[in-house]
């Protein structure tokens, strides 16, 4: 059974601006009052949100440091010091590394890049990346999507003789590291205007100024930005303002003229014949490339990205995609374990948190094991196992609750910790285990309210099928590409009923695969000649009162299905609600 989610209408837009809005632009006053709850009251607002333009990006020298880190790589440059491009070994990392690398490598010879080890580094800027880039005579190091926290470790590049421009997205802390120039929109005193770039989006900011500064064509930026929408989906940032216009250009870049590197991935993904949306880029590629980092390492995409050989990107692109494939299995394999040990656990349902641990399980997958028991019970949850000679692992929260203020309550027992309200990893010594296990549920039962122990899904309007028309989905499409801030429009219907065809089917990633899903034919009430197709995800069990020619209310986002290479509209079941038995 799946879990019994609470839905949440939004209130409707003022009903005045709706009307004005629908007569002003010509739309559907569902479109009109969609727009109006998003803050798009006007006609002018509207224009901008429609048609965004890469006029509206802002001054990159608005950015505090920005003027020292473009001089600094100026010089490096110029005179032909070696330049180490480092970063994160996930999606946001790696495009980013991949980003600069791209752009700097056009003006220099003189350049590498360098990910560290998951396993045997960790997250951000490490020691012995600092001593590869002394022995490789490198005199500067950009870090992207990381450093903001590593004081001691720049310092320790500073006495080597080593320069570090940092570039990252994350919050600092009171003490900023002692580098030549620190970009990060979150620092306390930028007053840059858009503060929730991704880490990629801090490096394409020092490509844009170093191109402003140099008089670099812009057109000759403009082709990173596949790189960017990559990583702006997959680092779940907020696709509004800034955002959405590199979103926007990003994925027409991605669409018409991807760089070979994410052309074989696109490929591999059968995403070939398809207008490739945010949605495709969170769900197909971006896993397959942060595979590369959590089965093998970071820098297998970096070679993959940076290829211009279509031979060398498909060849590396393959071995991507089947560590990929073990990532699913090991992630299958080891959910199932964590499913068991949850249910076999004794008062488990009386506990408000998860903690599963077991010394075997694989490092590159806990964090996907965690999302995955927070969907199938709904609380707090940490997946654990062992790396060298500690207990580490990761930590996903609730919508409401802050995952990262509970692990700091028990920081007194922890080696380390990082991350935000809502992930965060961490890393123990066996003998505080048991004491941080019972630690971390009371503060959890404490602060957690019931309510927030029960999904939610928010929804922004009732609608009728007969709405549907392809005239309101091709206007509905435009306010895309959809994404934090800017969340695809969910509907409900009312008194819906399955016209006879529905059946189960599975995902078809394995022999005998459990028939989890429902493809549905739907029609409404009323208009039994409107039917529509529909996907429900993990919602079979309604399969036979639905069957049996009982009304359900559904709420859904509008998407379209690609069958060979036809696009048709197609419903995504977000919940079910069963209505009285008829038969």
């Amino acid at each position: 059974m799946t879990m019994e989610k609470k839905w949440i209408v939004r209130e409707p837009g003022n009903p005045a601006a709706v009307r004005q809005l629908s007569q002003e632009l010509g739309i559907d006053q569902v479109l009109a009052n969609l727009l109006v709850q998003r803050g798009i009251d006007n006609f002018a607002k509207a224009r901008e949100f429609f048609r965004p333009d890469l006029s509206m990006l802002h001054d990159p020298f608005l950015m505090k440091d920005m003027d020292k880190a473009v001089e600094r790589l100026h010089s490096a440059i110029t005179s032909g010091e070696k330049i180490l491009i480092y970063g994160d070994y996930d999606v946001d990392g790696t495009t980013a590394v991949s980003l600069v690398f791209s752009f700097v490598r056009q003006y220099t010879q003189a350049i590498e890049y360098y990910i560290p080890d998951r396993y045997d580094e960790g997250y951000g800027l490490s020691y012995k990346g600092i001593d590869t880039a002394r022995e490789h005579g490198c005199t500067l190091i950009i870090t992207l999507d990381c450093g903001i926290k590593a004081v001691e470790k720049v310092k320790y590049a500073k006495n080597l003789g080593i320069d570090v421009i940092i570039c990252d997205h994350h919050l600092p802390d009171v003490e900023l590291p002692p580098a030549v120039a620190v970009l990060d929109p979150k620092r306390d005193d930028d007053t840059y205007p858009f503060d929730d770039l991704s880490g990629c989006g801090v490096g394409f900011k020092l490509v844009q100024a170093y191109s402003q500064k140099f008089d670099i064509p812009f057109e000759k930026i403009v082709t990173l930005l596949d790189l960017l929408v990559v990583s702006i989906a997959s680092d779940l940032v907020s696709v509004t303002g800034e955002n959405r216009v590199l979103a926007y250009y990003g994925l027409k870049q991605l669409n018409e003229n991807p760089r070979k590197g994410l052309k074989s991935i696109i490929k591999l993904s059968g995403l070939e014949k398809h207008n490739i949306t945010i949605d495709e880029i969170v769900f197909k590629i971006g896993p397959r490339i942060n595979a590369a980092g959590r089965m093998e390492s970071g820098r297998t995409a970096v070679d993959m990205l940076t290829s211009r050989d279509d031979g060398d990107a498909l060849e590396i692109g393959a071995a991507i995609n089947a560590h990929n494939d073990d990532r699913k299995r090991i992630d299958r394999e080891i959910t199932e374990e964590a499913l068991a040990m949850v249910r076999a656990e004794a008062g488990f349902e009386n506990k408000k948190s998860t903690i599963v641990y077991n010394p075997k399980w694989h490092k590159g997958v806990v964090g996907i094991v965690a999302s995955r028991l927070v969907e199938a019970y709904y609380r707090p949850t940490i997946v654990l196992t062992q790396s060298n000679g500690f207990i580490t692992g990761s930590a996903r929260s609730v919508t409401g609750f802050d995952l990262y203020e509970a692990i700091e309550s028990c920081a007194d027992l922890l080696e380390n910790f990082g991350g935000h309200t809502y992930a965060a990893g961490l890393t123990i010594r066996e003998e505080n285990f048991e004491e941080f296990c019972t630690r971390f549920e009371k503060f959890v039962e404490e602060k957690i309210a019931n309510v927030q122990l029960t999904p939610v899904i928010n929804i922004d309007s009732y609608l009728d099928f007969k709405q549907i028309t392809p005239k309101f989905f091709h206007l509905l499409k435009s306010f895309q590409p959809f994404g934090p801030g800017n969340q695809s429009p969910v509907f409900i219907t009312e008194n819906v009923y399955d016209n006879g065809n529905g059946r189960k089917v599975g995902s078809g990633e394995r022999e005998g695969d459990d028939k989890k899903h429902l493809r549905l034919e739907l029609i409404q009430e009323d208009e039994p000649y409107h039917h529509i197709s529909a996907i429900a995800f993990n919602l079979s069990e309604h399969f036979d009162h639905m069957h049996s020619g009982n009304p359900v209310d559904i709420c859904y986002s509008i998407a379209e299905n690609y069958y060979r290479g036809i696009a048709n509209i197609q419903l995504r079941v977000k919940d079910i609600k069963e209505k009285e038995t008829i038969f």
